[in-house]
């Protein structure tokens, strides 16, 4: 049929970031028929990042937001089509790769998994009820309405650090909420935060409960040390606790560590022939937007040797 004709390609990215979009790039180039699904906006994370500083080649950094249309647009001036959906489940027929995607059944012969990573959830009372309310994930999508507030981060990592350090620009004053007693960020993001008066610290310290009516009011706060426990008066909450690779749906399929990422070989290549792994959901020393574009040049290369062979 000339409908499911459309739907078999030769390559499958799922998973629209900087890894996704430059094995796109590839395989496009490569003049092999590749189809990117991609939930969300083409980009993943960079498009939530105010400035990436260090992704070589712009000296004066770049918005996550116009990378991710420069890489969108080359990707897509070689031939790369996607797709708006989310990829459900994947299976395996013969040397086929199905994949269900709200209710479409796409099919090829490479695919090329890029799906990245979420936010952890703190997992406390009052986190669920309140997202979007005050709770929330990421700084540059929901800052501004946070203008003269009092707020707070959770986390002591570099995306803690950067997403505070840009809250500044709203909050009257931010304190930041760290389970240790020194920060984990890299140090020229610690030197900002201890500089910058809008910011105070609070140590040895962990969340146990967020409060509030229609919106967040106050964080019931616990010393790990002490055990002494405050409620702190507050707007709003920005988490930021470490991620979580979006591989449950390769569960059964591939081999995943116990965190769920997804391990491969140097080439990208996974425990299933012709399925291949790249950026931040890949287990990897180092998940940045210049390793993911790296992975996604591998996987790319990797998966048109293997339909070479094939």
């Amino acid at each position: 049929m000339e409908g499911e004709e459309r739907k078999i390609y030769d390559v499958i990215i799922i998973g629209g970031g900087p890894a996704g979009l430059t094995a796109g790039l590839y395989t496009a180039r490569s003049r092999l028929k590749t189809l990117l699904i991609e939930i969300g906006l083409l980009g993943g994370q960079m498009t939530t990042t105010e400035v990436i500083e260090n992704y070589p080649g712009f000296p004066q950094g770049i918005t996550g937001d116009e990378l991710s249309r420069l890489m969108e647009e080359q990707a897509k001036r070689f031939g790369l089509e996607a797709v708006s959906q989310e990829a459900v489940e994947v299976k395996i027929d013969g040397d086929r790769k199905v994949i269900q995607a709200n209710g479409t059944t796409y099919h090829c012969k490479a695919l090329i998994i890029c799906t990245g990573n979420e936010w952890r959830k703190l997992g406390v009372p009052g986190e669920k009820e309140f997202t979007g309310k005050g709770v929330s994930y990421c700084a540059t999508c929901d800052g501004a309405f946070f203008q003269d507030s009092q707020i707070v981060v959770v986390g002591g990592g570099d995306s803690a650090l950067t997403e505070a350090l840009y809250l500044t620009k709203f909050a009257k004053e931010l304190t930041i909420i760290h389970r240790r007693d020194a920060l984990r960020g890299t140090k020229i993001y610690q030197e900002r935060v201890f500089e910058n008066p809008k910011i105070k610290l609070l140590w040895n310290s962990v969340v146990q409960e967020i409060k509030g009516d229609s919106v967040v009011r106050s964080v019931v706060v616990k010393n790990v040390k002490t055990g002494e426990i405050s409620d702190l008066p507050i707007e709003g909450v920005f988490l930021f606790v470490g991620l979580l690779p979006r591989t449950q749906f390769l569960k059964e399929l591939i081999h995943l560590d116990e965190a769920g990422y997804i391990i491969t070989d140097e080439n990208g290549e996974t425990s299933v022939k012709g399925i291949f792994a790249a950026g931040d959901c890949r287990k990897k020393l180092l998940r940045q937007v210049a390793t993911a574009i790296g992975d996604g040049a591998t996987a790319a290369f990797a998966a048109e040797k293997y339909l070479q062979e094939g």
